[in-house]
């Protein structure tokens, strides 16, 4: 026969700490803040699409295609995943993170880039043909 045996649990204190009203012995180290701060900057990216150039304000986490289709452009997409070859544009100036699209190294040797997976790492002017 199996002997069931209990144990006591285990006591728990809580106590309430005092905390400081008041910080006045804080000094923050400006000098030390200055050397961990990072700027984060939108780039300029020109499109040159159906005769037009528009002027976008495209920041590094958003792809040019987003930013594009926010501002009211009518650019041709479909996937927005970087596979379909809907959006692929000449990259004229300026340079873009397309990592996560599926465009061949010689089409991008080429200078084309895909808007759906382009993020900008420069000012960049893109040319879109029809």
């Amino acid at each position: 026969m199996a002997t069931l045996h209990f144990t006591p649990s285990p006591t728990f204190i809580l106590s309430r700490q005092k905390l400081p009203t008041e910080v006045s012995s804080y000094k923050p180290n400006y000098k030390a803040g200055r050397s961990l701060k990072t700027v984060v900057r939108a780039y300029k990216v020109v499109i040159e699409h159906e005769g037009q150039s528009t002027e976008l304000e495209v920041e590094p986490d958003e792809t040019i295609l987003s930013k594009a289709l926010d501002s009211g452009l009518t650019v041709p997409h479909d996937c927005k995943l970087g596979v379909c070859m809907t959006c692929p544009a000449k990259l004229i100036s300026g340079s873009v993170d397309q990592s996560d699209g599926m465009l061949s190294d010689d089409v991008v040797e080429r200078g084309y880039a895909l808007l759906c997976a382009a993020y900008p790492k420069s000012d960049c002017q893109i040319r879109r043909s029809r």
